[in-house]
């Protein structure tokens, strides 16, 4: 029994795989931003209030 027309896919050439690789070799700062100062800070915070600590 053959497939139906709609079920053969015309081939590929491979462009979401260029495009990912195209991405995967893009400098980190694209996605990863470097923090400033203040990003240490709003660690401590964050860990201070799950504590419990209020002051």
């Amino acid at each position: 029994m053959s497939r139906h027309l709609a079920d053969h896919r015309a081939r590929t050439t491979g462009g979401r795989v260029k495009h990912f690789l195209r991405l995967a070799r893009t400098p980190r700062e694209t996605w990863q931003r470097p923090r400033g100062a203040s990003g240490s800070t709003r660690l401590m915070q964050f860990l201070r209030i799950e504590r419990g600590r209020t002051v």
